[in-house]
This record gives C-alpha cells, structure tokens and sequence, in this order.
C-alpha cells in the first residue's frame, strides 16, 4: 500500500541498530523495494549503481542525476515502511549541489544517506583507477550536508574510497576526520580482508559503521554474523538482487526466442495472484469500495 513519509527514519534506523546489526538488502526500484520489505528486511538499501543500471542501462559512472536518485527514493519510501539508506555518489559535485542533495534526499523520506571521496566522474568502489579528492574537500561536503539536514536523526554517511587508493591507513585517517568535520557514520569501502574490517574497528570506537557486502569485488564473503561479531551496525548487499534478476531474465529471453513459449518457465515465476498480493491490489480494491460509501 501507499504509506506517508515515516516520522524520523533516521531515529528508527538507529534505534534498530541497538540491539544487532542491520542486515540491508540491496534495491533498485520501489517493487524490489517492497519485495524485500514484504520478505521481513527490517531497513533497505538503494544503491546508486543498481539504480543506474537499472533506470539507464549504463554503467555507474556518473550519468544519473540527482533527480532521478531522489524520485526513485520516494518512490521505494511510499511502499515500504522501513528506514532506507540511499547512495548519493559524490553528492552530485561540490557543496552547494551537496547541499541540494541532502534536502532532496531527506524529502523523499529517507534515514539516510552516503557520500564518498571520489573524484566525479566516481567509478564503482571495486574498481581500479579510482581517484579521492584531499580530505578538506571532503569534509566541506560533510560540514554542508550536516548543515542542510532538518532531521537531526537523517544520517549523513560518509564513504571513503582511500583503501584502494593510499591504502589502510589513510582509509582510517580519513574516517577520522569525516566524523571530526560532523558524519554521523562511517563507510570503509573496498577492504581486502576480515582483519581490515577489524582493523577499522578498533581505531573509530564508538562510531556507527557500514560494511558492503558485494560480491565479485575486492572483500571476501563475510557474514551478517561476522560484521555482527566486528562490531559493524549495518551492512548492504548493493547489486545482489538486480545480479539475480538479470541472470534469470536473460536466461528467459533466451529461452523464449529459442522455443517461441514460455512453458517451461511457468513454474519458476510469480503467478498472477502472487504478484498481485505483493503489490497489495486486494487491498487497493477494498479501499475504493471504503472510500466510495456514503
């Protein structure tokens, strides 16, 4: 169903994060949105290069605009009611347009955001030949976005690329100045090991922070466990979900050029009344009925 904006997602993320870390499935539109609040994820994550995959069809370097990251947020906040973490890239360039973001973003209703210290055009965080801009010019963006917030709980994550970049140390360096310049927490991207992950730990005690879980990239398969054991509060899962669907989509179109039929796929689909129960028609259908007696 249609839900209005949830009243300070921030605090409620937070709070969920209290009692174990916060397992955040990766989306990238507002059905996989719902799909995977319908499955009992408690918080969500929209991620930017999911997102650009899937509204562009190209890859995430840069080309979607904030217009359509934000829409795409409200859209995913209206139908599911949990606290959502969005990708805000380099903020879309310097710190008025950080700014921007930050008020776009909070009013879609979001928990959250992450900023990362790339050079725009950004490339994915697993890559090689990335470049980061100096650390002051980071936290200009951080002290912006803290700025232009309304919600003191929204939170305001910053993402550090240096770890492939200058390595370890200057990755921990880098947080530490994030969280002095006002980040309410930290996103240590592209760490090799399950020591490294420790390793950050130990030197931002006390300081909220978020693991990405991708795979094929630099970081082994860890657990929700594990990070849970490392002491981390949230993780993602960014582009798993849209690497399901794209491999079981292609293999269908493929499938059905061959055969000219669908047959052999009915069974792994979502039948009409499943899908229909997953975007709540039933429920639409009692609602005009309510709406429309005297």
């Amino acid at each position: 169903m249609l839900h209005p904006p949830l009243k300070s997602p921030g605090k409620q993320l937070r709070d969920l994060w209290q009692n174990q870390i916060v397992v955040m499935p990766g989306a990238f539109s507002a059905l996989t949105a719902l799909a995977a609040h319908k499955q009992g994820a408690q918080a969500i994550y929209l991620s930017g290069g999911a997102i650009t995959n899937n509204l562009t069809g190209l890859p995430d370097i840069a080309v979607i605009t904030p217009e359509e990251m934000a829409s795409t947020a409200a859209r995913a906040c209206q139908v599911a009611p949990v606290p959502i973490i969005c990708d805000a890239d380099t903020g879309f360039g310097d710190v008025w347009n950080v700014a921007r973001t930050v008020i776009e973003m909070e009013r879609a209703g979001l928990a959250g955001i992450h900023l990362e210290d790339q050079v725009s055009p950004k490339r994915c965080g697993h890559l090689d030949g990335k470049e980061v801009i100096e650390t002051t010019q980071m936290e200009a963006k951080i002290r912006a976005a803290t700025d232009h917030k309304s919600d003191p709980s929204f939170l305001i994550i910053a993402r550090t690329d240096a770890r492939s970049t200058h390595g370890i140390e200057e990755a921990i360096n880098r947080a530490k100045a994030y969280v002095q310049a006002g980040a309410d927490a930290v996103f240590p991207e592209g760490l090799q090991s399950e020591a490294e992950f420790e390793q950050f730990r130990a030197a931002l005690p006390g300081i909220p922070l978020l693991a990405n879980m991708t795979e094929f990239g630099k970081t082994p398969l860890i657990t929700a466990d594990q990070f849970n054991n490392l002491g981390y509060q949230m993780v993602i899962f960014p582009v798993t979900a849209l690497r399901v669907m794209l491999k079981a989509v292609e293999e269908f179109y493929a499938d059905l050029l061959s055969t000219g039929t669908q047959a052999d796929w009915i069974d792994k689909m979502r039948t009409r009344q499943e899908l229909y129960d997953t975007i709540d028609y039933p429920e639409f259908t009692a609602k005009d009925i309510a709406y429309s007696k005297q």
